[in-house]
C-alpha cells in the first residue's frame, strides 16, 4: 500500500502531496546525519517560502527513514508519568534546526498547540491521528478542520500557524522523526477548548 504525504496549512487546511518517484538506489544508499543537515541548510538558504522548503525536505526525510537502520531505534522509552518523551538528535545554539524523535504511549494526547515554525513529522512506527485546527478569533478560539491519521513511513508538513493535537493509538508505543525550523516562543501557544484562550506553550 502507498504511503501517503501531508501538509498542513495555517487555517488547519489539509493537503495530500504527491510523492517523488523513488529511486531505489538513493533510498537504500546510507544516508548520514550530517549529510542529511547539510543538505538542510542548502535547502533553508536556497529558498525564503516554508512551502517551498517543505516541498524540499520531504524527500530527504524520506530517505532518512528509508536508508537509516540507526534511527529505527534511536528514541526514549516514553516517561510513564507523562506518557511521551523526546530524544533529542541534533540542536545547535544560532542553529535553525531542532531534529527529535518523539515517543507516545498508546492512548495518549497532547495538548492543542501549534509550533510557529515550519515542522516536519514522519512515522517511525505506531499510528498517529492528528486533529488540525483553525483559529475562529485572535483571543484563542478555534474550531475542528480536520483529522489525519500517519502510519509508518508517512510524512507531514506543519505550516508555522497549523494547530494540532496528537493522539497516539493502537496497542504499541508510537514513535516519530521530527524536524523544526527555528521557533518563535511568543507565538507558539496551547489552546484550551473550555476558556477559548491561548497561553504560550
Amino acid at each position: 500500500m502507498l504511503s501517503q504525504d501531508w501538509l498542513v496549512t495555517d487555517d488547519g487546511t489539509s493537503e495530500a502531496w504527491e510523492q517523488s518517484p523513488d529511486n531505489l538506489e538513493i533510498l537504500t544508499s546510507q544516508y548520514r546525519l550530517y549529510r542529511f543537515l547539510t543538505e538542510l541548510e542548502d535547502i533553508l538558504q536556497k529558498f525564503q517560502s516554508d512551502r517551498l522548503r517543505l516541498q524540499a525536505i520531504f524527500p530527504l526525510v524520506r530517505r532518512l527513514l528509508t536508508s537509516s537502520e540507526w534511527l529505527q531505534g534511536e528514541y526514549l522509552e516514553p516517561n510513564p508519568e507523562t506518557g511521551w518523551s523526546v530524544l533529542t538528535l541534533y540542536d545547535e545554539p544560532d542553529f535553525p534546526l531542532t531534529v527529535q524523535t518523539v515517543a507516545w504511549l498508546p492512548g495518549k494526547v497532547s495538548p492543542i498547540h501549534n509550533h510557529a515554525t515550519w515542522g516536519v513529522v514522519a512515522l517511525i512506527s505506531g499510528e498517529e491521528k492528528n486533529t488540525l485546527w483553525r483559529r475562529t478569533n485572535k483571543n484563542g478560539s478555534i474550531e475542528k478542520a480536520g483529522d489525519i491519521i500517519l502510519n509508518p513511513g508517512e510524512i507531514m508538513g506543519l505550516m508555522p500557524d497549523a494547530i494540532h493535537h496528537i493522539e497516539a493509538l493502537g496497542d504499541e508505543p508510537t514513535i516519530s522523526f521530527n524536524l523544526y525550523g527555528e521557533t518563535n516562543y511568543q507565538q507558539r501557544f496551547e489552546f484550551d477548548l473550555v476558556t477559548c484562550t491561548a497561553k504560550n506553550f
